[in-house]
């Protein structure tokens, strides 16, 4: 019913990409409401013509923007002009961040620190940050506390991370993937979901949210009814916290964006990765999955 897809600008691509997206989201907006985040896949301050392409995309509608500091080579300037350019056109900001498993250090730390000083808690996103899968739980919860007080949402993406992940180690391979349960228990927004789909980055996938969710709780190791509504709170209310979306619900008034899940509850729907059976957006019909049909032999 709602995605952010997160669109890469560079002075190779220019905004072929963002003008692709945007005629998409017209298109498909019967469907679905699809959010565009302009970012610098290749970084910004070492690519040169990149923030002037950000700012043009900005001005042409761009939803909001986004930040790669890993991809830079001054990576605190980097989350410095990207809330610049937030701040100036009032976006919220999405960064693909801290994502190895080196955890001497983080772009993190940057982030929260902006993110306190723009004032801007509430309206900022971070995704992978891998390197809080390979620090101790006691450390996870104190940077969880400080996320929550920050007001810095997080946006795990399970199969980029173990796909990429590890790829150094030949036994006791980690997974890289970080508990987003964990921090969420901690008071910090946090949601499951796609990076990538059928490409080099991960060459697996339909865009399935509940895949997400299953997957995720399987390399959590998580078993209890508990853990998976949290589970799927991260691909439903908490995802939708997350960008601050209104009439989201079941209540009367909401926008009736809603899924019908073959299966009894919650629980059900992650470990037994119902596949919706038919949506609704905006209370109109917007697709129908037929269920599978047994062909019984006839008798003889």
């Amino acid at each position: 019913m709602h995605m952010r897809t997160h669109v890469e600008v560079d002075p190779r691509v220019g905004l072929k990409g963002f003008r692709a997206m945007r005629e998409l989201a017209r298109r498909y907006r019967w469907a679905v409401d699809l959010s565009i985040c302009v970012f610098p896949q290749e970084g910004l301050l070492n690519d040169a013509g990149c923030e002037a392409l950000l700012l043009e995309a900005c001005q042409a509608g761009a939803d909001l923007i986004g930040g790669c500091p890993y991809a830079d080579t001054q990576p605190i300037e980097h989350i410095a002009r990207i809330f610049a350019i937030a701040r100036r056109f009032d976006l919220a900001v999405d960064f693909h961040l801290d994502f190895d498993l080196d955890a001497s250090w983080m772009h993190l730390d940057e982030v929260v620190r902006q993110t306190e000083h723009a004032g801007y808690g509430g309206r900022v996103t971070v995704g992978h940050v891998s390197k809080l899968s390979a620090v101790p739980s006691a450390r996870q919860i104190e940077i969880a506390r400080r996320l929550a007080a920050a007001g810095v949402a997080v946006t795990v993406l399970p199969a980029t991370d173990l796909f990429l992940m590890g790829r150094d180690s030949d036994y006791n391979v980690p997974r890289g993937v970080t508990r987003a349960d964990r921090l969420a228990q901690h008071g910090v927004t946090c949601s499951l979901a796609s990076n990538n789909v059928l490409n080099a980055f991960t060459p697996f996938g339909d865009a399935s949210l509940i895949r997400m969710a299953n997957l995720y709780a399987n390399v959590a190791q998580l078993g209890r009814g508990e853990d998976f509504e949290r589970c799927f709170d991260m691909i439903t209310g908490a995802a939708a916290r997350l960008p601050q979306l209104d009439g989201y619900g079941l209540a009367v008034g909401d926008h009736a964006d809603l899924l019908v899940l073959p299966c009894q509850n919650v629980a059900a729907a992650v470990t037994e990765l119902a596949q919706p059976s038919m949506g609704f957006k905006r209370g109109r019909r917007s697709f129908t999955r037929p269920p599978t049909r047994l062909n019984r032999p006839k008798a003889p």
